[in-house]
């Protein structure tokens, strides 16, 4: 009889003392079991018998890895051999999967977006036991684009509306966007769809469609079939046209790599370790310092931290980074002997007469809150004469080129037609109102203008609104809002403001019948170049 020994083979994990780890790997997950034939023991040569046929025939023994999902050197293989979806056959699914066949560039573009991020995602999904086909999902959503932004209001890679991130524990303010937060955003997105799927019974193909068109549709689809005596599957329910290729799409996506050898090619390898580290910095850090300590490039980190909107972390938190491991070990390095001062630039600032915390917090670029807490003042009220420490930045806010307003400079100077006009929100405005004012289409001005067609508008705010050849603006154009004074008519504000009275009768909705009342608010469109300032 042969003895077998079992060899086992302990791989090493790249850790920091003092980073924290996206997750701990699973327990099989670092030994790979090798059983190899124990050399044999040869009997004493004075006792030995003859032979038998068989047992003169040379027998090789082959070693055999049986190696987990987890221990797969390509994190696509990984995810592969834990694929359990079905995916039928059917007309919605294959047209979706022959688009991707089609496409493989995007899919290499995709494969390098999702490339830091996917071990994360993986690693999460692992922990609680889900589905593997989820890890695919930010693919649908947005491409792995961490700035993606669409015309539902929804952004990150997990594609969270304002409301239903909220929900579900994301910050969403001045200084931070939880939505585009990877870390936060993928343990708020399995939280949401796993709360989707003990609603809809463990059907995961109803929650993935809830988590797309929103619960309450789903399940008015499912009660529907059911009075009407049909069959409740995904399949059959009738959704919204996005739904029912969402859902298809994410099916599509994991036949491909099921069927990989048999498809397609266009999965570009991802290593199958852990690519960044989470560290903390415990209180407020300046992008760029932290980049400088770390030694890796601006852009580049604030590409892996997409939530912070501004050239910091939010003052009251997170304070979280995601960083590469070597580099996040460096910056780790430093924190643990800096002081928390040390993490932002401070200026001393002298209260003038008439200035508030708003007005000084804008001159800086952070928030009156900041201010406070950097002072440790309760209220709003400050006196003249009075030093106040001020967060700021430790470069020129150009340099922070993912912050908000860097992101939003960058998309209202791509080119969308011949002219370019500047409008200044006034209260009141609505992009309808001003789509239909400068007869452009409502989502093409929101999208240059990085907004969403039912996003609010702050006064104050500068829209750019790209025009066609044929529309070629004389000037400027500004928005106003006019007090009609005693003595005032159509015709005479028409005059002195260069329009025409059908304009100002389109622009408010009212009619020249009608008389202007002293105080009335107009809403003016001019062009600040041709304004009669004779009048």
């Amino acid at each position: 009889m042969k003895k077998w020994l079992a060899l086992a083979i302990s791989t090493s994990l790249i850790t920091g003392c003092s980073l924290t780890p996206w997750n701990d790997a699973p327990a099989d997950a670092d030994v790979a079991v090798i059983t190899v034939p124990e050399n044999p023991v040869a009997e004493p040569e004075d006792v030995a018998s003859e032979p038998t046929d068989a047992e003169t025939q040379i027998e090789e023994e082959v070693a055999v890895i049986e190696l987990t999902p987890q221990q797969e050197a390509d994190l696509w293989q990984r995810i592969r051999r834990q694929l359990t979806f079905n995916a039928p056959e059917l007309p919605r699914l294959v047209s979706q999967r022959n688009w991707y066949m089609k496409n493989p560039r995007y899919m290499e573009r995709v494969a390098t977006r999702a490339q830091p991020f996917m071990y994360l995602i993986v690693d999460e999904i692992e922990r609680r036991g889900m589905p593997l086909e989820l890890a695919l999902l930010p693919i649908v959503e947005s491409a792995f684009d961490p700035f993606a932004y669409s015309h539902g209001r929804a952004a990150g890679v997990w594609q969270f509306i304002p409301g239903t991130a909220r929900h579900y524990g994301l910050e969403i303010n001045w200084w931070y966007d939880g939505r585009r937060d990877v870390y936060a955003a993928t343990h708020a997105a399995l939280d949401y769809l796993d709360a989707l799927q003990k609603r809809f019974n463990g059907d995961w193909l109803h929650a993935l469609a809830a988590y797309n068109s929103g619960e309450g549709r789903v399940a008015n689809a499912i009660r529907k079939n059911k009075r009407a005596g049909k069959p409740t599957d995904f399949w059959s329910l009738d959704l919204p046209r996005e739904t029912r290729a969402y859902v298809p799409k994410l099916l599509a996506l994991a036949d491909i790599l099921k069927n990989r050898e048999d498809y397609a090619k266009h999965w570009l390898p991802i290593e199958n370790k852990p690519y960044l580290a989470v560290v903390n910095a415990h209180s407020q850090i300046d992008l760029a310092k932290a980049a400088e300590m770390a030694e890796l490039d601006l852009d580049t980190l604030h590409h892996f931290n997409s939530a912070y909107n501004r050239w910091a972390t939010d003052p009251v938190g997170p304070h979280r980074l995601l960083l590469p491991i070597e580099h996040a070990e460096k910056l780790q390095a430093w924190l643990e002997t800096a002081d928390s001062k040390e993490l932002v630039q401070w200026t001393r600032h002298k209260v003038k007469s008439g200035e508030s915390l708003l007005v000084i917090a804008k001159q800086y670029h952070t928030t009156a809150t900041a201010i406070q807490r950097a002072n440790n003042i309760n209220g709003h009220i400050i006196r003249a004469g009075d030093f106040l420490l001020v967060p700021v930045a430790t470069r020129d806010l150009d340099d922070y080129n993912l912050s908000a307003e860097q992101r939003l400079v960058s998309k209202q100077s791509q080119s969308r037609g011949a002219y370019k006009v500047e409008h200044d929100v006034v209260r009141g405005d609505t992009l309808w109102d001003i789509s239909r004012e400068y007869n452009v289409n409502l989502r093409s001005l929101a999208s240059w203008n990085g907004m969403a067609p039912t996003d609010p508008l702050r006064p104050g705010k500068t829209l750019v609104v790209w025009l066609p050849q044929s529309e070629k603006p004389s000037g400027v154009v500004r928005s106003l809002n006019y007090k009609v004074r005693s003595g005032d008519s159509l015709a005479l504000i028409a005059s002195r403001f260069s329009v025409t009275i059908t304009d100002i009768e389109k622009w408010n909705q009212i009619s020249r019948q009608n008389y202007l009342q002293p105080g009335q608010q107009l809403k003016l469109y001019v062009d600040v170049t041709r304004l009669n300032t004779q009048s």
